[in-house]
């Protein structure tokens, strides 16, 4: 091996000089001052911000994205007089810059992590802009001619906290679920990026009433956020989901207009049906629009819907229409309380091949989840009354704080009462549009349980 000769002195010379103690004064000096520039720096970022607890601290080192208002232990704003900033840098207990935030007063989530960085709202706009085109990149192998409808960004799991974008078709729904999503150029830059990735017919705004409540936002603007033709104010469309066609109308409906996390789970219960042979007469609990029935009915000789909304009825009449020509099924639509019908029906002898059953989020709080779990049980209890033997159960919850452990316990104290034997084919949770983060607990919601009955 041939090694290059130096002729510096520091290189071929003498060997470096020993530390001695005293260098030690000198360095600690330049150690002292090297932390008060960054202290320096740190408060000049947190001068105007929040400080908060070790714990909210520690939670977010660790991943998460949320800081409750119970966990701020001092804001500093620069004109409390004024509305407060759409963004704050956030800071631990000893004023360690954690990054920056939405900012929603009046929530109980008042921090919304958007950067680990100090960053401005320009900055933002750039940061939301670069994940909002990537969101849409990952959802682009989901889209095809049968399936045209899906999530394309779903908040903190695509790192734009409080953002809901849907595509129906050639419309696009948006919802702004944070306060700091209401600042300038936030709605601009959605604008430009889905116009541009998407070329859609129209892009929509579809407020939440219940998270407008909570964060106090104001009623948003009845005017569409961007038309393709000026002249053409539309809301409605068509939409395919595992190639069968669905009515949309922005003006009405749950979330922003379909359930489209359950796009999967509708094939699943189709194919494990015709797996089991449990065609028969197949019953949709709490149907909504038809999207369960509608793909069970592909396979069933004869499937009903309940439901307690008389306008969801009306349109999943509407969806049955659209597709009679691929269905084999008879269908029929029921209107009434799915507690009282499925007790009425189990008393009375009444008999199913498949169930799904589909029911809101029983369990909107923690306080909430004991009487959700008699609820589930309920329904649960009901249904394995009314299956036959070899029949299949498809259970849902899409309460985050209801656990799989939780709704599996629910479903076998039915079974248990039922003196039914359950098998567990399949565990499944929302579709892939939806996806769920690791160090988010919240983005895993719904869950669905696929159930053979002996």
């Amino acid at each position: 091996m041939m090694v290059k000769q130096s002729n510096s002195k520091s290189e071929a010379g003498s060997a470096p000089r020993r530390r001695t103690k005293a260098d030690l004064p000198q360095q600690q000096k330049r150690h002292k001052q090297t932390a008060e520039a960054s202290e320096a720096a740190v408060a000049a970022h947190v001068a105007m911000g929040a400080v908060i607890s070790r714990r909210a601290a520690d939670r977010l080192r660790a991943g998460y994205l949320w800081v409750y208002a119970s966990d701020i232990a001092e804001i500093a704003l620069p004109k409390p007089e004024e509305n407060p900033p759409a963004l704050l840098p956030v800071a631990d207990n000893r004023g360690l810059l954690l990054g920056t935030a939405l900012y929603s007063p009046t929530s109980q989530i008042a921090l919304r992590m958007v950067s680990h960085q100090a960053i401005e709202q320009a900055q933002w706009l750039e940061l939301l802009e670069t994940r909002l085109r990537a969101a849409i990149a990952r959802r682009r192998p989901l889209l095809d001619e049968g399936n045209d409808a899906c999530r394309l960004c779903f908040s903190e799991a695509d790192e734009l906290p409080g953002l809901v974008v849907d595509k129906y078709g050639e419309l696009v729904v948006v919802q702004f679920l944070a306060k700091g999503l209401l600042a300038e150029g936030v709605a601009e830059s959605c604008v430009r990026v889905l116009r541009e990735e998407l070329a859609p017919t129209a892009i929509l705004e579809r407020p939440d009433s219940r998270i407008r409540e909570l964060e106090e936002l104001p009623a948003p603007s009845l005017d569409p956020l961007w038309l393709a033709d000026s002249k053409r104010r539309i809301t409605a469309a068509e939409f395919h989901i595992n190639g069968l066609t669905f009515a949309f109308d922005a003006n009405s409906g749950q979330k922003t207009g379909a359930f489209l996390d359950q796009r999967a789970n509708y094939a699943a219960a189709r194919e494990w049906a015709r797996r089991l042979g449990a065609t028969e007469r197949a019953l949709d609990v709490c149907c909504y629009q038809g999207g369960f029935a509608l793909h069970l009915a592909q396979v069933a000789q004869r499937v009903t819907g309940v439901d307690a909304s008389h306008a969801s009825l009306e349109v999943a009449e509407e969806n049955l229409a659209t597709n009679r020509a691929h269905l084999s099924a008879e269908v029929d639509w029921i209107e009434a309380d799915a507690f009282e019908l499925l007790r009425d029906w189990s008393q009375n002898g009444e008999q199913f091949d498949s169930i799904v059953l589909d029911p809101p989020a029983f369990a909107k709080t923690r306080r909430a989840v004991e009487s959700a779990l008699r609820g589930y049980k309920e329904l649960n209890l009901r249904a394995l009354k009314m299956l036959r033997p070899g029949g299949l159960l498809v259970t849902c919850s899409c309460s985050h704080h209801v656990s799989w452990a939780d709704l599996e316990a629910a479903v076998a104290a039915a079974a248990a009462d039922t003196s039914r034997r359950v098998r567990l084919v399949e565990r499944r949770g929302a579709a892939l549009d939806h996806p769920v983060i690791l160090n988010l607990p919240e983005t895993e919601y719904l869950k669905c349980l696929v159930l053979e009955v002996e």
